[in-house]
């Protein structure tokens, strides 16, 4: 185990409800896993099911360690992880858990009680996930949770790795396709993988491979696509170019990027950003003259900054969200300070805080140069 504070991902299936349970209740369980709402379930039944929750859950905090690994496979593989020994871990820092779960009634019931002993018998801090449609009865909903759950580990699990913490995959419960799924990310975003075999107490563990994915003629062709794409932005097909169809999904006659194609443009999105001042991804974003000069210079990290702060301009102006417009802070000029420049957004918050400062042409906005903020 690790000596560098967890961060621990586990998928949580049924399991804990379905052990050791008559053919009977254990075929009404099964009936209703991809149920969503338990006010979707005939009355007679989930009366019943609740019947067997509540029981199970009196029993579980009455279970022994060896009958807890027995009835719960992801407790099985965390408690094999930390050698018996879940208590608490040496360090100043607290382990974090976060148990995902499908997007139904009894996958999340289940990772409550999971969630509910780990918060009661240890000192691991942990939290349920539960992913909008994350279930396996609607094949085109399945897809578009499985993009999201791409989304929420990008969005999430780099900054952990950032802050220190050793991320660990723990996949030994849940259904067989989400795993599946769950062993390609963990190449990207875990440090180690594990599982265990069957109900065994043998901890198979997996290390993380050198692995780094590298942007392809595809993406660099049609990056103002991809851009576009990644944002929500509308593209029609005569601007795919030659991006593989394995990266794009249609949605209502819409285009977005597949769960592939999330996953290879979150992987290769931070290097391209930071190699320079990308085109625009938007008919109504301009850059003038003094744009390029203003970011000679520039750290590659901030660059990395510039070019995400555009593609929310980009969001904001065609679509005029509020979310585009809370992350970028835009507004007005107050007075006339930075001539012909009559608006400002943010560059990045930290350290100098730069902004970019601009003007609207008719109904383009044109940004004009990268400067201090004004105070």
């Amino acid at each position: 185990m690790s000596f560098k504070p967890l961060f621990v991902l586990s998928f949580c299936g049924i399991s804990l409800f379905t052990y050791d349970q008559n053919t009977e209740d254990k075929n009404l369980l099964n009936r209703y896993t991809n149920f969503k709402r338990p006010e979707d379930i005939e009355p007679k039944d989930l009366s019943a099911i609740r019947n067997i929750l509540e029981r199970r859950r009196a029993e579980f905090f009455q279970f022994d360690m060896e009958k807890i690994s027995q009835a719960s496979a992801e407790l099985n593989g965390i408690i094999q992880y930390y050698n018996g020994n879940v208590a608490g871990k040496s360090g100043s820092i607290p382990d974090q858990h976060t148990l995902l779960c499908t997007d139904t009634w009894l996958g999340e019931a289940a990772a409550n009680l999971v969630n509910e002993w780990l918060n009661t018998k240890s000192q691991i801090n942990s939290r349920v996930e539960r992913i909008t449609d994350l279930q396996t009865e609607n094949p085109d909903e399945f897809q578009i949770a499985l993009t999201d759950l791409v989304n929420w580990c990008n969005g999430l699990l780099p900054d952990y790795h950032r802050s220190g913490y050793h991320i660990v995959f723990n996949l030994t419960a849940g259904f067989k396709a989400i795993q599946g799924f769950l062993q390609t990310l963990a190449v990207f975003y875990a440090d180690e993988t594990v599982y265990i075999f069957e109900r065994s107490k043998t901890l198979l563990k997996i290390p993380r491979l050198p692995l780094k994915m590298q942007p392809d003629e595809a993406i660099q062709n049609n990056l103002t696509a991809f851009r576009r794409l990644a944002n929500g932005l509308r593209v029609d097909s005569d601007r795919l170019g030659s991006i593989q169809e394995t990266l794009i999904m249609s949605l209502e006659y819409q285009y977005a990027l597949s769960t592939w194609g999330t996953l290879v443009w979150n992987q290769t999105r931070p290097e391209l950003y930071k190699e320079r001042l990308w085109d625009s991804p938007s008919e109504k974003i301009k850059f003038g003259e003094k744009f390029q000069a203003s970011l000679a210079g520039l750290e590659k990290d901030r660059m990395r900054m510039v070019n995400e702060k555009i593609d929310d301009l980009a969001v904001y102006l065609e679509n005029k969200t509020g979310r585009s417009l809370t992350s970028l802070d835009f507004k007005p000029l107050q007075g006339n300070p930075k001539p012909p420049c009559t608006h400002e957004m943010d560059a990045w918050h930290d350290g100098s805080a730069m902004r970019l400062f601009g003007y609207y042409q008719s109904d383009t906005f044109l940004i004009d140069h990268l400067g201090k903020a004004l105070h």
